[in-house]
C-alpha cells in the first residue's frame, strides 16, 4: 500500500490563515491540495481556469538539508525554503505595492 505526505492539521492552519487574508482582500481564489508519494503541495490560484500562482509544498526528505517547506511561484522560481513553515510564508504575506493616481 502507497503512502502518501499530508500536511499536518497545524499546518494547514497556518497555510489557511494567509489563504483567508489574500480571499479577502480580493487576491486569491481558490486553492487545491494533492497528496503525492514523496511531497504534499497547496496550489493557489488567482482563478479558478488558471494554473497555480503559487505552491506551498512540503518535502520530508529535504527537512534535514535545505527545509521541507517551500514557496514556488508559477514561473517554477523558488521564493523561499525553510525549516519552518511559517517563516517560509511570510513571502506570500508581503504587501503589494500599488499605484495611486495623485
Amino acid at each position: 500500500m502507497p503512502r502518501f505526505v499530508a500536511f499536518t492539521r497545524r499546518e494547514l492552519d497556518v497555510i489557511l490563515r494567509i489563504y483567508g487574508r489574500q480571499v479577502a482582500a480580493g487576491e486569491w481564489r481558490d486553492y487545491a491540495i494533492d497528496h503525492l508519494q514523496d511531497r504534499a503541495v497547496f496550489s493557489i490560484f488567482r482563478r479558478t481556469s488558471e494554473m497555480p500562482i503559487y505552491r506551498v509544498e512540503k518535502v520530508p526528505a529535504w527537512a534535514r538539508k535545505q527545509g521541507a517547506f517551500r514557496v514556488v511561484s508559477a514561473a517554477g522560481a523558488i521564493l523561499k525554503r525553510g525549516h519552518d513553515l511559517a517563516t517560509v510564508l511570510r513571502v506570500l504575506d508581503k504587501p503589494r505595492l500599488t499605484l495611486v493616481s495623485g
